[in-house]
């Protein structure tokens, strides 16, 4: 038995005058690099890095084990025929179908993007490879996030790491690479010239809000506290993602939403996932963190938070607790419990 801080934050929800208490970690097993979508039932969705099981819930922020298995043994076959670990999956829909896009992974210069579709409910089935690292020489093709831009109804693939984040276009089904698509170079700087990887990303995330497209990143590594999330934005998905100041992201720049210090209960925060908007009308973004204390040392809890806009339309997730350096986002709480796990 130890003890283990959670982190609570009270939510009103709408046509209610109670507030609930949330409790993070949302899912306390091992779930990193979450993504989540709503399911022809209604209900959220999520799966996680080596997707063998998913889980689901009525509001965001409490969930239970599914039933449904999210791949079919077969695929499992057939990707286990390309590599031994899975990574990272992103649940989109394009063309009007849910795409499962997953990393098959072995090393960084053999590392590849497949894509998996739903053929039940929340069940997908493998369709095959999109990408390779073989093929390209974009090390760490990995981390996949693929966005149909409504505008001019193209369907784009974000990716990648230590290589840089790539953008390269789909084919309107979403199954395959577009003939004659180019790779684009959209974030971040290549390990070798940033070895302690503060300005290397990972972890794509696409949103739109206002009159933005907004890139979230994690940089740093990810067993530590040095792991963050950070955040640029666009006017359009073609257009260079700029920080808070104007510097490019392409050049290894970003504004950091959430970090943690050596030390933090809760650290490492990174890989987000999806932004929802609730029963009590705030939205909430999803990622994994690490808990200090943990007897499976390396798990990555499940957590959410509330992601709010300023005047000028720039993100800031909370709730915080300013300790140190002046308005620097923390992943401390505004209140505490303690509680017993066995």
């Amino acid at each position: 038995m130890f003890p283990l801080i959670l982190l609570l934050s009270a939510l009103l929800w709408s046509g209610t005058a109670v507030a609930q208490d949330v409790t993070n970690p949302i899912w306390r097993g091992n779930w990193p690099d979450p993504t989540v979508w709503v399911g022809d039932d209604g209900r959220y969705h999520c799966i996680a890095t080596n997707p063998t099981r998913s889980i689901v819930s009525d509001d965001l922020f409490h969930w239970e084990m599914s039933e449904v298995a999210p791949v079919d043994i077969n695929s499992w076959g057939a990707m286990s025929a390309v590599a031994q670990r899975f990574w990272a999956p992103d649940v989109a829909t394009v063309d009007g179908k849910r795409n499962m896009y997953l990393t098959l992974y072995n090393s960084a210069e053999d590392s590849n993007i497949a894509v998996l579709q739903e053929y039940a409910p929340c069940q997908f089935r493998y369709v095959g490879i999109i990408t390779s690292s073989r093929e390209t020489g974009i090390h760490d093709t990995i981390d996949p996030e693929v966005v149909t831009d409504p505008k001019t109804g193209k369907v784009w693939l974000f990716f990648g790491s230590v290589g840089g984040i790539h953008r390269v276009e789909l084919n309107k089904d979403g199954l395959s690479l577009k003939e004659g698509a180019k790779y684009e170079h959209v974030a971040g700087l290549k390990v070798e010239d940033c070895p302690d990887r503060s300005k290397v990303f990972e972890g794509s995330y696409l949103h739109w809000h206002g009159k933005y497209w907004y890139l979230f990143v994690s940089s740093g590594f990810f067993g530590d506290h040095t792991y963050q999330l950070k955040v640029g934005r666009a006017k359009k998905l073609t257009d260079p993602f700029l920080d808070r100041d104007g510097n490019r992201m392409d050049e290894g720049f970003a504004t950091t939403v959430l970090r943690s210090d050596k030390g933090d209960r809760f650290f490492g925060p990174g890989h987000c996932g999806e932004i929802f908007k609730a029963k009590d009308g705030n939205e909430y973004i999803f990622y994994h963190c690490h808990v200090a204390g943990n007897r499976r040392q390396g798990n990555r809890p499940l957590f959410i938070s509330r992601i709010q806009w300023d005047k000028e339309d720039w993100p800031s997730l909370s709730p915080t607790l300013s300790r140190g350096e002046a308005g620097k986002p923390q992943l401390y709480p505004t209140r505490f419990e303690e509680e017993e796990k066995e």
